[in-house]
């Protein structure tokens, strides 16, 4: 194997120092336009590559921000990631991206992968079963600045956060189906994570404002993936007093009991009404389109990667911060 050229290299071939050659490279204000000039010739001639890591360790930083997400395959998880890239890259870092896909175990070996990549800073978004945050401490006991989105931990834990009003979210989604419906069924993630337990403290807080009492029968828990909607109507199906109205707290879940329903020849909205949750994309194309709740994924991430580039720049204040971003229901065929 080739040896990778050196400033020392470069500085012999053209007897100069090493310390001359090394700020020529970075354009030092001290070297004449001439010989910076000659050195990138040089440079270029003999296949020289800057070793950006190592220029990166000796200042402390690696320019590189970890990334821990549930799931990759979700339209919204992209275009979180999508914002982040996007203000990332206009600050000059990099993302080192890990999926837990809902394991805590997971997530504590991609903080690991984190820690001892020696990343500037982290972001996360919990998985289903995360109870423990301990393997989070240590990047605080290092002064490394940690921002939660989404799914988030109380504000006990002492972090950054950036969420949308979950429990508004879900008394509003609860009470549009509440104004043609009296028996509203919620489906729900675990409710171990802040966005399943606020949707479905919205869901109650408008059925009492509605004057019913909730019933466990009307309560239902699963991952909230396609192949769950079906379940959804397997269960329903078999009730003897069916629900007029569904706020399923994920657009998938909700597509795949729609699609399950209208194959066993109950289509909605005519059997029941259906609200879903996120507005991913395919929420306008399936028959019915469905009724769901719009927050902007981009806009999330740019805003958790701004308030973790805040706290590396030493802007006070962001350490502990909530940030709310909006949400809006968004009423199609569905309901």
């Amino acid at each position: 194997m080739e040896k990778d050229v050196t400033i020392y290299d470069i500085a012999a071939a053209l007897g100069l120092s090493a310390a001359t050659v090394s700020r020529a490279l970075k354009d030092h204000p001290a070297i004449h336009s001439a010989t910076k000039g000659l050195v990138r010739l040089k440079a270029e001639e003999m296949g020289y590559r800057r070793n950006a890591f190592a220029s990166n360790l000796r200042r402390k930083r690696t320019n590189i921000l970890g990334v821990i997400v549930p799931r990759l395959n979700s339209s919204f998880m992209s275009a979180v990631l999508a914002g982040m890239e996007r203000v990332a890259n206009d600050a000059g870092y990099n993302l080192l991206i890990a999926q837990s896909l809902e394991s805590s175990q997971k997530e504590i070996a991609a903080a690991a992968t984190m820690f001892n990549s020696r990343v500037d800073g982290l972001l996360v978004s919990l998985a289903y079963d995360t109870d423990d945050l301990g393997h989070l401490e240590k990047f605080r006991r290092y002064n490394i600045p940690l921002v939660f989105f989404d799914r988030v931990p109380e504000p006990q834990f002492g972090a950054a956060r950036v969420i949308i009003d979950n429990f508004e979210a879900g008394r509003e989604a609860t009470r549009h189906l509440l104004a043609t419906c009296s028996r509203v069924m919620h489906v729900t993630g675990n409710l171990k994570r802040n966005v399943y337990a606020e949707r479905f403290r919205g869901y109650l807080c408008a059925l009492g404002e509605a004057g019913l009492v909730f019933s466990e029968e009307l309560l239902l828990s699963n991952d909230l993936s396609v192949q769950a909607g079906a379940a959804v109507a397997d269960r329903i199906i078999g009730m003897a007093d069916m629900p007029e109205g569904l706020f399923i707290a994920n657009d998938l879940c909700a597509i795949g009991f729609i699609q399950s329903m209208k194959e066993r020849g109950h289509p909605m909205p005519a059997t029941a009404r259906v609200v879903g949750f996120n507005d991913d994309p395919i929420a306008g194309f399936v028959e019915p389109q469905l009724t769901t709740i719009q927050y902007q994924g981009e806009l999330m991430g740019e805003t958790a990667l701004t308030a973790l580039i805040r706290q590396l720049n030493g802007q006070g204040g962001a350490e502990t911060d909530t940030v709310v971003l909006s949400h809006r229901l968004i009423v199609r065929a569905s309901s």
